[in-house]
């Protein structure tokens, strides 16, 4: 589903630039290679203008590099999954089991974020099955729906995990609202089966960024929403010894950023990335494998 509506934005946004090189070709008697350049180029310098955008939205007014570098590196981010990677994605993403001959790991259910499906994991996951971990993300679809219908999918991949592996217990990674999914997942199911749970850039708190299109999901994810205040007051001191919270001080979509935590858990903050380039980051995975090298010994059994 949301593979399709994101071939559908490129399409549009490939005959938008067509139309725009037309008309500077006939008008502004611009050579023919650099209008077609530019219908080519078109989803690109778009999705590079959002990102400036929501970077300017959401600026902390810290220090000029990090933010600079956050920039340039959201941007090639937002490239690589919004037009080389989610679009083109088919069917139900496989369970992917450990790399032959790598040492036997805590399982890994992968959840990703807001308009968001896999293919985000792509390094993240190879990563994984490399160091023992067998992997199964999801896809959070439909995709403009409450978090709470994100549960079951999120058991599925729990149980498929533990069928396919013998495991009793895996490590959960949520991205950005796959956090708070996974959070909604633990209220429903509990944590038996829930060895660790790690979030990257979730809005725990709820993000400030404009709700253009308001849909259910987007409306939990407010700032100080309702259904962030019920969702807190449910958890206890069980959940919060499970979680681990990484940040990025830069996040554009995210904000204020280091509001983003949750009581009594300790947050790591990473400087000079925004929010997608996250799950791109090689100190951010490196952080996230040695995490899951700390998971219980049980999760091994």
């Amino acid at each position: 589903m949301l593979a399709r509506l994101l071939r559908t934005a490129l399409l549009v946004q490939w005959l938008m630039g067509a139309a725009l090189s037309g008309a500077l070709v006939v008008r502004c008697d611009t050579p023919v290679p650099t209008a077609i350049a530019l219908a080519v180029l078109f989803p690109f310098l778009t999705t590079a203008l959002a990102i400036t955008y929501t970077m300017v939205l959401s600026r902390p007014g810290e220090s000029a590099l990090p933010w600079w570098q956050a920039l340039a590196g959201e941007i090639w981010a937002s490239i690589v999954v919004f037009v080389l990677r989610q679009p083109w994605t088919r069917g139900q993403p496989p369970l992917l089991p450990a790399t032959a001959g790598s040492p036997q790991a805590v399982p890994v259910v992968l959840v990703h974020g807001y308009l968001c499906n896999h293919r985000l994991w792509d390094k993240v996951a190879a990563q994984l099955r490399a160091q023992g971990h067998a992997v199964q993300a999801v896809n959070l679809e439909p995709a403009f729906t409450s978090i709470d219908h994100y549960a079951p999918l999120v058991e599925q991949a729990v149980q498929a995990l533990r069928s396919h592996t013998g495991q009793a217990q895996v490590a959960l990674v949520g991205h950005s609202m796959g956090g708070l999914a996974l959070r909604a997942w633990a209220r429903r199911y509990g944590l038996a089966h829930a060895a660790q749970l790690i979030s990257l850039g979730t809005p725990h708190a709820g993000t400030q960024v404009p709700q253009h299109l308001p849909s259910p999901n987007g409306r939990q994810m407010m700032w100080n929403s309702d259904w962030l205040q019920t969702l807190r007051s449910g958890e206890d001191e069980a959940l919060r010894n499970r979680f681990s919270v990484a940040i990025t001080a830069q996040d554009n979509i995210v904000f204020p950023q280091r509001a983003q935590v949750l009581d009594g858990v300790a947050v790591t903050v990473f400087e000079g990335i925004g929010h997608l380039q996250m799950c791109l980051h090689q100190p951010v995975i490196d952080w996230l494998l040695a995490r899951l090298r700390q998971a219980p010994a049980e999760a091994h059994a």
